[in-house]
Parts: C-alpha cells; structure tokens; sequence
C-alpha cells in the first residue's frame, strides 16, 4: 500500500487542487489527491461531519447494485401518492416537477436496464474497503468501520421470496448473502428474539462506527496531513479560456487552482450550467430519528425491510431511518415522516427510550438510472465531477475519490467509467 504522504515530503511548488463539498464523496476526493501531492483546498459551507451521509444508516452496502426502479414500481406510485406512512412517499405537488425524471426512472425498470446497470454498479463496490483502507490507516481511530456484518428480516415468507431474484443477481455479480430462520435471528440480535423468522445476512457489508465522526475523522486526517478546510459557499468556479482557474466564495474571496472537483451532492446542480452538465440531479429526503440514550442493545445494522427502515447502533446513540420522500426542491423538511419511522420502530422495540430525540433528513443526490457521474467537465477541462451518489455515497465515497484522482493525474483509471458519464443523459436528449 501506497504511504500517505506528508506535506514536508512534497516539493515547494505543488499544482493546487479545489475540491468543492466536504461531505464523505468531497472529503474521500481531497484524500486521493493530497495522496497524489496535491496541495489541495475543501470547501464546504456546513461543519465537517454535517452532511447528507451523517443522516444515513452508516452502510457499507457493496451489494445494492440493484437500482431503485425494480419491476413493478410503476404499480406502486397511485399508492405512495395515497399513503404517506409508507417506506416511500411522493407529495402531490412535487409531481409536475418531478414527472420528466419519474420517466426516466421508469425507463431504467426494464430487466435488461436492471441487470446492465446493476453490473456498473459492482465494478465500483467491488473495490469499497481496498479503496477506504489507506485512508482509515491514517486515522487515530481504528474503529471507524465496524466488523459486524448486516442484518435484513421480512415480515412474513413473501417478503423473502421478492428478494430472490436479486439476491440471484448479486450472486452471479460475486456477493454473498445468508438466508436466516427464527433462531438464527434471535441468536445475532437478541433484542429481536421471537419478532422475526425471516431474514438475510450479508456478510460482505459493515457498517461505520458514527456517520457524522466517521466523516469528521476522515476530515480530520486531511487537515492533518496539510489540507486545508474553508467553511464557506462557492458562488461560481472562475475560467480562463477552457479551463478552471479557482473559484470564487460568496464573501467575494478566490481560490486558485489548477484542478476543481465538484463533489458537492445536491449542491452540485448550481455549477451546471458552467461545467456543461445536462444531468436530471434530483434531490430525494432521506428522514432519521438519532435516540442518544435508547435503553436497547442493538448489535448490528438491520433493516426492516417491510417498514422501509433501518435500526443502526452508533456511538452517538440507536439512529432509526432510511425512509425517503419525492418533495419539491424547495420545499420544507416534513418531520413527520420521522414520527413514522418511531411509531414503527416503537411497535417492534417498545422499551426504546424517547429522551433528547434528535431528528435529521438528508438530501439524496439521485439520478434517474441510480448510478453517479464520475467524469471530467465537457466544457472546462480541469474541473471534474463526483455527485449523485443516492443512498450509496458512503459506501462510494472512497472509490469514488481514487477514480477523480486517477483522471486529475492524467492516468486511465482501472475501471471503466464510461457508464457513469455525466453525458450519458445528454445522448438521449435529456436535459438538466
């Protein structure tokens, strides 16, 4: 492996690098490149830690290749529109805004599309702990990343039986899973003794430590090894002919740079119109529930899969959530859908305990066909782009920074990111 370098190993004069958002996809791209020796800046307006991915279920999910438009979904919207308790909601008046990238999602539930982009995908999560382990090396921490692999129980058989023919899927793309019975349940995760007899084990997936820490540290790590983290709003990336020359700051202070990385999620769609992205970025909520004092043992990260949630143990506390909603751009968090997830979580764990609740939604970068753009600027040619991971930023964020710092150092990555093209949209006449 590779030794991280520190800055006094570096020569004087080193190419400036400009990774703008410091979420886990920002802060993993501007590791890469101070491996690389790039005296990098990061530049994010929140605190480091306080990203989309600290509201997540903390997952190193390297099987969920699978893309949200599986068969039948078209048969599930007139419901989601009716029950706004479900696992996945659409407000009424986000659809008009919405409809032009529901199309395109609908266009990717044909099983060839499922099969072709699930087959992307795992070109990518094949490599999530090789690519995460130089970077949790250099933290003090070394129990960033637990070991325990995740859980997954069902309501009754039915619920198994859909998940066949994509755990088949999963098989043939190289990864594991486990079926569960009743006693097997309760062995792992006695605080569900007797609720569950069906369930799955995925034995290749962990699950981080703290969402917000493992970010913080990882943040850390950068700072300490001579990065430097501006809290701040990029207003625009400033050019010279075909090229980024830095970006400009709200407050009206520039950052020079002879490479720019946008990794900014959601946030990435104001620099569309400059780096030439005609990318249907939509931004998709994500609602948590954090207990810092639950009062039950959960050992692993499971999911409940017929609630549309997950129970994850982190040292802040037992986090509940996972369930996500279709709202307008704009529109205000709705913690109610939080409130949904607890009464749901309080029907399987009614001891759990309610002092200090802390509530959070995250704004999933999705695109239509759930895959990311890992590419270079069509426009400028030293700006590249790491967004629209959906829920699989922290599981990506790693292997997404190796692949920017691959292509910012002039080398042809080792993976084919042809399908991750942010033109990939464009081709079809597909607009921003």
């Amino acid at each position: 492996m590779t030794p991280l370098r520190s800055p006094a190993q570096e020569p004087a004069l080193r190419e400036m690098a400009v990774v703008v958002g410091g979420g886990i996809v920002g802060v993993c791209c501007a590791l890469y490149l101070q491996r690389e020796g790039y005296a990098v800046t990061l530049i994010d307006p929140a605190a480091a830690g306080d990203s989309t991915a600290k509201w997540s279920c903390g997952q190193m999910a390297v099987s969920e290749v699978i893309p949200l438009s599986k068969p039948g979904i078209l048969k599930k919207i007139p419901g989601w529109l009716l029950d706004q308790k479900g696992p996945l909601a659409l407000r009424p008046g986000a659809l008009p805004g919405i409809l032009p990238w529901f199309l395109r999602f609908l266009a990717c539930a044909r099983h060839s599309k499922i099969v072709e982009i699930s087959e992307d995908m795992a070109t990518l999560t094949h490599h999530v702990y090789e690519d995460y382990a130089p970077l949790l090396d250099a933290c003090p921490d070394k129990s960033l990343m637990g070991e325990r692999p995740i859980i997954e129980v069902f309501d009754s058989p039915s619920g198994l039986d859909h998940e066949r023919p994509h755990l088949e899927l999963r098989k043939t793309l190289g990864f594991k899973s486990e079926v569960l019975d009743r006693a097997a349940i309760s062995d792992l995760e006695p605080s569900l003794a007797g609720k569950f007899s069906h369930g799955l084990l995925f034995p290749d997936w962990r699950a981080v430590s703290d969402t917000k820490g493992f970010i913080a540290a990882l943040t850390q790590s950068f700072i300490d090894q001579g990065g430097v983290r501006v809290r701040a709003q990029v207003k625009h990336i400033d050019e010279v002919a075909d090229r980024a020359s830095g970006v400009t700051l709200t407050n009206g202070e520039r950052y020079a740079a002879d490479h720019v990385v946008i990794a900014a999620g959601t946030g990435s769609r104001q620099f569309f119109e400059q780096i030439g992205a005609q990318v249907p970025l939509a931004g998709i909520a994500g609602y948590q529930v954090l207990l810092p004092t639950s009062g039950v043992e959960v050992r692993h990260s499971v999911i409940y899969a017929d609630g549309g949630f997950c129970f994850s143990p982190m040292t802040r506390g037992l986090q509940i959530g996972g369930t996500i909603e279709f709202a307008s751009p704009n529109a205000e968090p709705n913690f109610k859908r939080a409130d949904i997830i607890l009464e749901k979580a309080r029907k399987i764990l009614p001891q759990l305990q309610l002092d200090n609740i802390e509530y959070g939604v995250g704004y999933r970068p999705f695109l239509p066909d759930t895959k990311p753009v890992i590419d270079r600027s069509s426009r400028l040619s030293n700006v590249f782009l790491a967004f629209g991971h959906g829920q699989l930023g922290l599981t990506l964020g790693a292997t997404t920074g190796r692949l920017i710092a691959d292509m910012v150092a002039g080398r042809t990555p080792a993976q084919d990111l042809s399908p991750f093209s942010a033109r990939r949209f464009a081709l079809f006449g597909d607009h921003a």
